[in-house]
């Protein structure tokens, strides 16, 4: 098991140690941070991310640049690439104007990500997406084209400490599995611009592909993120052996947020070959 630990975030503003509800919905009206307008046509998908860890880690631009599809140009902070394992809670997910089915509303889930930009707009690529629910898998798949794997997932609070297990069990895919217990270990903070807390963090779409065809581009959109420091012990983490990647040995930029409110759009082609 390895113990990693961030004492701090380059912040602009602190707001105390424990903000539950300082990424809610609440907050949109009125927001002038976003770097492009949210789409004119209505969101169709609101949810609550819970108990969220950004674990980060430098890469060469040539090590990511070759997973990365046809009409996305690969995303770098001083001149590195960057990957990240992202364990939360899904919770409150459901369609605009209609209340969160019980049952199938809140489960585990996990990504690994990189960050691209295409058309001037800085997002997020997926390599994998777990969750323990496989109807929010399926549903995913089709209506926003992302790769999201069946998994056996947990996720639990004890007092400050978030404990995250994952195992994938969809079918054909490879093995991959993660563990780990993290806490907060300082004050909720928005980070500051041109800092990398901002560059990892505050981006307003999702990017997906289907192979060397066609790139969607999906827009979100949530208040600026509450991030906290924090640590982590790590017990397994292999999620990136299906990419054939190795990660760096040494310690990931760690970054905890307790809630974040986000709602998203369907997603439309930005590249697509003739």
């Amino acid at each position: 098991m390895r113990v990693y630990s961030n004492k701090s975030i380059a912040h602009a503003t602190d707001r105390g140690d424990d903000v539950t509800d300082a990424g809610g919905l609440e907050m949109r009206a009125g927001r002038t941070d976003r770097p492009w307008p949210e789409p004119s046509r209505p969101g169709v998908m609101a949810m609550q991310w819970h108990d969220l860890l950004f674990m980060h880690w430098p890469l060469p631009v040539a090590v990511l640049r070759p997973l990365i599809p046809p009409g996305l140009t690969l995303d770098t902070f001083d001149g590195s690439a960057w990957i990240g394992v992202v364990p939360f809670t899904m919770a409150g997910v459901h369609a605009r104007y209609l209340p969160p089915l019980p049952g199938t509303s809140t489960f585990p889930e996990l990504n690994v990500r990189t960050y691209v930009t295409t058309e001037g707009k800085a997002g997020v690529y997926f390599f994998s997406l777990d969750a323990a629910n496989p109807l929010a898998v399926r549903a995913a798949r089709l209506g926003f084209r992302l790769p999201y794997y069946d998994a056996d997932m947990s996720a639990s609070r004890s007092g400050r400490t978030v404990a995250y297990a994952s195992t994938w069990t969809h079918h054909a895919a490879p093995p991959a599995a993660f563990a780990a217990r993290c806490r907060p270990t300082g004050p909720v903070s928005r980070s500051t611009d041109g800092s990398i807390d901002a560059w990892l963090t505050e981006r307003y779409c999702l990017y997906s592909a289907a192979g060397k065809q066609a790139v969607w581009r999906a827009d979100i959109d949530h208040t600026r993120w509450p991030l906290q420091p924090a640590e982590a012990e790590i017990a397994c983490n292999t999620m990136v052996d299906p990419l054939r990647l190795v990660l760096p040995d040494t310690p990931p930029l760690l970054h905890f947020a307790r809630r974040l409110d986000v709602m998203a759009w369907l997603p439309r082609v930005v590249y697509a070959t003739v």
